[in-house]
């Protein structure tokens, strides 16, 4: 049966960075305050005129000349994300254009800080279909604009970026081996934005009950893996790397104890990059690799909430 491969990674981050120590002078906050809460240290923040689509070609580039393949050789282009350049045309078709993948298929994915997982899933199910040969599926992210920038409880917590990811048809016994996708519409409220072009002509900033938001994160990934790995027989002790949706170093590692795996088994960038949505987990993948930590034929769990409230897991043969 044909599966999809990762081929390479790659990752873009701006080249802007805030510290915690730098917020006090417009925050009521500390460095310690947000460190204890969230594990958070610094984020990246896009330049002005730097756009999502910038930031995914960026990581898109990266990611092909990782893989060794042609930008014409994708067939599809993928890009999770809920802050596109424009309402409309997909950011994904601008992604497109600016990496020069010829006519490739080209579409957003917003499924909040689930729609990287969302969009593996989607990748998986055309390469096993044989619509697709060659797709590129990356997460991107400029946070930083839907945030108020005067509100200690968001603003701390996120940051901008973009990583990718290359997926192929093979014959290896590796590769994507499953993923699920989940949502709960009822859940809306706990995690949203203030506006929008229907509702109000403008993005709004972001509104998140965090108490809520943390208790169904836990629950709803740690269930979510556990039935996955369940479902294909694997047990979470075979797992050699669990990489979730990186919103706050508490949730990552409650997320493990209630695996019953070790934290030396999580990739965590949470620290370095703050919560950059659907970006998080292709950029913590990348960073992962050029570490050294994920290998080939490593195992690697991928799990994560969002806006929806949306949820879901991936698991892959490196």
């Amino acid at each position: 049966m044909t599966s999809a491969v990762v081929a390479g990674c790659g990752s873009y981050l701006p080249s802007r960075i805030v510290s915690n120590a730098e917020l006090p002078a417009s925050l009521e906050t500390s460095d310690a305050w947000i460190r204890e809460r969230t594990g958070i240290t610094q984020r990246h923040i896009a330049a002005e005129g730097e756009h999502t689509s910038d930031m995914a070609a960026r990581a898109g580039i990266d990611a092909l000349k990782n893989a060794g393949i042609a930008p014409e050789q994708v067939d599809t282009v993928l890009l999770a994300t809920s802050t596109p350049d424009y309402t409309f045309p997909a950011a994904a078709t601008l992604v497109q254009q600016k990496i020069g993948c010829g006519h490739a298929a080209a579409m957003d994915v917003n499924g909040a800080c689930s729609g990287f997982v969302y969009a593996m899933s989607l990748a998986n199910a055309l390469i096993r279909s044989g619509q697709s040969k060659t797709v590129l599926v990356i997460g991107a992210e400029t946070m930083s604009r839907v945030v108020d920038w005067t509100d200690r409880g968001i603003c701390i917590l996120f940051g901008d970026g973009a990583g990718a990811l290359v997926l192929t048809a093979s014959n290896e016994p590796r590769g994507v081996l499953g993923a699920e996708m989940f949502s709960d519409g009822t859940l809306v409220d706990l995690l949203k934005t203030t506006g929008g072009i229907s509702a109000t002509q403008t993005a709004g900033f972001l509104q998140m009950q965090g108490k809520e938001v943390f208790r169904h994160a836990v629950s709803k990934m740690s269930e979510s893996s556990a039935r996955l790995l369940g479902a294909h027989g694997i047990y979470p002790a075979q797992v050699d790397w669990v990489v979730p949706h990186q919103a706050n170093a508490r949730i990552l590692n409650a997320c493990m104890e209630k695996l019953g795996l070790d934290a030396s088994r999580l990739v965590m960038t949470v620290d370095r990059h703050a919560n950059t949505s659907a970006a998080s987990i292709p950029l913590a993948l990348a960073t992962a690799c050029r570490e050294g930590k994920i290998n080939k034929d490593d195992l690697v769990l991928l799990t994560a909430l969002g806006a929806g409230l949306t949820w879901g897991s991936c698991i892959i043969r490196w």
